[in-house]
């Protein structure tokens, strides 16, 4: 039996979300599974990914095929990682120690990006925010001088027939 990770859609039209499981490979698509071991939603930015790593990991170990997308998410999240770091200890090419290092190297520089990038998205929203009302400011100002004009105009031949009249009459 070829067991696969890959991702089950549920969700409304237009606002997918997904269970990452793992199935059969001739199930289909959102039939019936093995395991749940997270869930991905992409409509976020960035994705939210939440994931059982340990059953994940050991899913990976057993032999489990990941589809694409599902292996750019483990990749992600570090799955691959820890699996091909495994693979070397049961090598003799490192030490668990070793390998433990590595891994939390390694995740402590994903999640300086991952931190990086919420920053950067927070940044620009403000900056966004910050010009759309700098140019309703803009268009509310232009505005209000189109109506102090026009007063103006109304008022100016208004005030110059009024003395015309007085000294008519006087």
């Amino acid at each position: 039996m070829a067991v696969k990770i890959r991702l089950q859609r549920h969700g409304k039209k237009d606002s997918a979300f997904f269970h990452l499981v793992v199935a059969d490979g001739r199930a289909p698509r959102d039939g019936k599974f093995i395991e749940k071991l997270g869930t991905y939603n992409p409509t976020t930015n960035p994705a939210t990914i939440d994931i059982n790593f340990d059953s994940t990991l050991n899913w990976m170990m057993k032999g489990a095929q990941p589809t694409d997308t599902c292996r750019a998410i483990l990749s992600y999240k570090g799955v691959l990682m820890k699996k091909h770091l495994m693979e070397g200890v049961k090598k003799g090419a490192l030490t668990e120690a070793q390998m433990e290092q590595k891994f939390s190297k390694w995740m402590e520089e994903k999640s300086g990006k991952i931190l990086g990038k919420h920053d950067r998205l927070k940044s620009e929203s403000s900056k966004k925010a910050s010009d759309r009302h700098k140019a309703e400011s803009a268009v509310k100002d232009a505005k209000a001088a189109k109506n102090a004009a026009k007063m103006a105009a109304k008022e100016a031949p208004a005030a110059d027939a009024a003395p015309a009249a007085e000294e008519t009459n006087g």
